[in-house]
């Protein structure tokens, strides 16, 4: 299951969505994940599907590295889709005891596991194609603003990049340490819940111990490379606006508004 945790991963390539500047990719985001909440029917998510199929394929990143990404939300998808079935009211299908199953029921359901599924997948697209870098310089470069009322821009999109970085580095040292556990007879997939909760604990605590040494490790080589905020300091790699990013803007508005008229006609 670990190995399946995809978010934080960078994988290089040359197309043009790799090309995107990370702001307008952030900005396409935002669009996406509004026009995918926003209220509509059939057609609305067989547009967002193909929309999300034209960027993937654009990508050329490999549909099943997005569909492990699913793996560990398998049960959110699947508890929300319980609870849209059994809880969704309308005309009956099937009754036993105090659940009822309707043909709304089923919609709701269906719907919901779709957007669920195009939502994580679509966030991970951004991480895929953008490297933790580039990101940390769009997010900063679109918060720019808030530095008028001294919010700390810099230092918070420092922390979103070394959490982003650090997330493959403690998936890796957490499978390390739970392989470690299993060779010494460490039991992680039987038992009752509870008890595999308990066989954790001999995991989480060198994890931590781990993480908290990285931290400090990482501190020191900033502090000698005497690394004092964002105040002052350049950039090697400056951001710029194309016309392949105006371009991509004006789909993504082209998006939203054909999702906001399709969700108007009840489409």
């Amino acid at each position: 299951m670990l190995k399946d945790i995809t978010l934080g991963q960078y994988f290089p390539g040359n197309t043009i969505v790799h090309k995107l500047d990370p702001r307008t990719k952030l900005i396409l985001t935002m669009v996406y994940i509004i026009s995918l909440f926003i209220t509509g029917g059939y057609v609305s998510y067989i547009v967002m599907f193909a929309v999300l199929t034209g960027c993937v394929a654009a990508s050329r990143i490999k549909p099943r590295n997005l569909i492990r990404g699913l793996k560990p939300v398998i049960f959110i998808i699947a508890f929300t889709a319980i609870l849209n079935l059994f809880y969704t009211t309308g005309v009956p299908i099937v009754s036993f005891w105090i659940f009822t199953i309707t043909y709304e029921g089923i919609g709701t359901a269906i719907f919901m596991m779709s957007r669920i599924m195009m939502l994580v997948m679509g966030t991970f697209l951004l991480t895929y194609t953008t490297s933790p870098l580039a990101l940390t310089d769009g997010v900063e470069s679109l918060l720019n603003p808030l530095k008028k009322i001294k919010l700390p821009v810099h230092e918070l999109a420092m922390m979103m990049s070394i959490a982003l970085r650090f997330i493959p580095t403690l998936i890796e040292e957490t499978d390390k340490i739970m392989s470690a556990q299993k060779a010494r007879g460490a039991d992680f997939e039987t038992g009752s819940l509870f008890d595999r909760a308990k066989a954790l604990l001999p995991v989480l605590i060198p994890l931590f111990v781990s993480a908290f040494k990285r931290a400090d490790e990482l501190a020191t080589a900033m502090e000698c490379r005497c690394y004092h905020g964002g105040e002052g300091r350049t950039r090697m790699k400056q951001l710029k606006w194309h016309f392949r990013d105006a371009l991509a803007l004006f789909l993504g508005a082209a998006l939203i508004s054909c999702r906001i008229l399709l969700a108007g006609r009840g489409l």
